[in-house]
């Protein structure tokens, strides 16, 4: 390799690693509440609403759903890399503000902001990564994206568990209650404030220069109305049903109700509150090692064997994870069953569903069919995030993963049919025959 293929190789994995910073913060700012929830609900007097509760664990998803709606135009209309530098600037306040307020609506207000935040970064990320990566590794760059995104679950698990004090202690408890849980906010805000000020360095993707020079000689209005209307035509409204039941069912398999709820989850198989957070960081790490799996699988194997793994090994493994809830099972055989959802999901569904959605879809759609399946992705988030209390009180532990396990069983049968392997193949070839097959 000569020194000007090495240089540019690693400028490559620079920008892609600098793109998938917004990943990392994603992570975090998605797990964070886990581990602050306890502490922040006995603060806020909502331990004894389950409404409530509700209320502060969706307002960041509904956050995410603004962020996701509106990334997608705004990435076509003004580029990548400035709605990049605008997720990172969202992150970085919602940080200082989520742990600064000391009420429940201005609480909510900044969790808002650091979803919308989410919601941009999750949509942008991995799209300007399969935009500046060649064909042979795009599977693999585009997964870094998903490598950062359990970083950031990983360091959120760590950073809770170093923070919460011994709850059995009645003055640490209350320093929970009164500070703990907002440095666990707190902590974001260094990353944040390291990716907003690395994004100034990357440049634009080499797609949206296209085609603002196309925009540019052709009637720049006619050609932003047609990406929208396209999207809905006859030849892209199979590859746009892929896209969205693969985003939805991303959350739908249930995997992220063992983040967000990780307390009533492991409490439920038998562990105390202090034990939880050890095991919390247990399925971190193995979120982490597994999604480091998937780098190297997902050019080997291929992106459809992978989700098609998925969506068929945590059918089984919920099956069995309520059996076991179902006859009272506790201990170290529960957190071994949810360890291995999290390590199948982390190898599979976690970092392809980014790695489809970023390369099936033509360049002059991109942006908006980017933007409105991450849009969907997010309402799967939000609309599990928020059935889930009531769902597993109304069937318990054991009714929620046998109808997380038939989800995925039916995931299975339609990704088998409508689910085509994209490995190798550049983003001019992939559209021309996903839309010829959707034709």
């Amino acid at each position: 390799m000569t020194t000007m293929e090495n240089d540019s190789k690693q400028y490559l994995y620079f920008i892609c690693a600098v793109s998938a910073m917004g990943g990392l913060l994603f992570g975090y700012d998605w797990v964070v509440i886990g581990g602050a929830k306890p502490f922040y609900e006995l603060y806020f007097g909502i331990s004894q609403s389950p409404l409530m509760q509700g209320v502060a664990m969706t307002t960041a998803l509904i956050g995410c759903l603004a962020g996701a709606m509106v990334a997608g135009a705004a990435a076509d209309r003004y580029g990548r890399k400035p709605l990049l530098m605008v997720s990172a600037l969202l992150f970085t306040v919602s940080a200082i503000a989520t742990g600064l307020f000391s009420d429940f609506t201005s609480f909510n207000v900044a969790r808002f902001i650091g979803g919308v935040g989410i919601g941009v970064a999750s949509a942008l990320a991995p799209m300007y990564i399969a935009e500046v990566s060649p064909a042979a590794i795009r599977g693999r760059m585009v997964s870094l994206n998903q490598m950062t995104i359990v970083l950031g679950i990983l360091s959120a698990q760590i950073v809770n568990m170093l923070l919460a004090k011994d709850t059995s202690v009645a003055e640490c408890q209350a320093w929970n209650v009164a500070w703990g849980w907002r440095w666990m906010f707190w902590a974001e805000t260094l990353p944040a404030a390291l990716f907003l000020v690395m994004s100034f360095f990357i440049p634009e993707s080499p797609v949206f220069i296209l085609l603002k020079s196309r925009r540019e000689n052709a009637a720049s209005e006619r050609a932003e109305e047609a990406g929208l209307r396209e999207l809905l035509q006859p030849q892209y409204r199979g590859v746009l049903l892929l896209g969205l039941v693969i985003a939805v069912f991303q959350q739908w398999c249930g995997t992220n109700v063992i983040f967000n709820y990780a307390q009533e989850i492991f409490v439920g198989a038998g562990f105390n509150v202090d034990g939880m957070f050890i095991n919390i960081v247990i399925t971190g790490i193995a979120n982490v090692v597994f999604t480091v799996v998937a780098l190297f699988t997902i050019e080997q194997w291929g992106r459809r064997t992978l989700m098609l793994l998925g969506a068929g090994g945590l059918g089984v493994i919920y099956l069995i994870l309520g059996t076991c809830y179902y006859a009272g099972v506790t201990g170290v055989v529960m957190v071994a069953l949810v360890v291995a959802a999290i390590s199948v999901y982390a190898m599979t569904l976690g970092p392809v569903t980014w790695t489809l959605l970023a390369e099936i879809f033509p360049h002059r759609i991109r942006g908006v069919a980017m933007a409105t399946c991450t849009f969907a992705l997010w309402v799967g988030c939000c609309t599990l995030t928020f059935s889930f209390p009531s769902m597993n009180a109304a069937l318990g532990s054991s009714g929620s993963f046998w109808v997380y396990s038939v989800i995925c069983m039916c995931a299975f049968l339609f990704l088998y049919r409508r689910c085509k392997e994209t490995k190798g193949k550049s983003l001019e070839q992939l559209e021309e025959e996903l839309t010829a097959h959707s034709a």
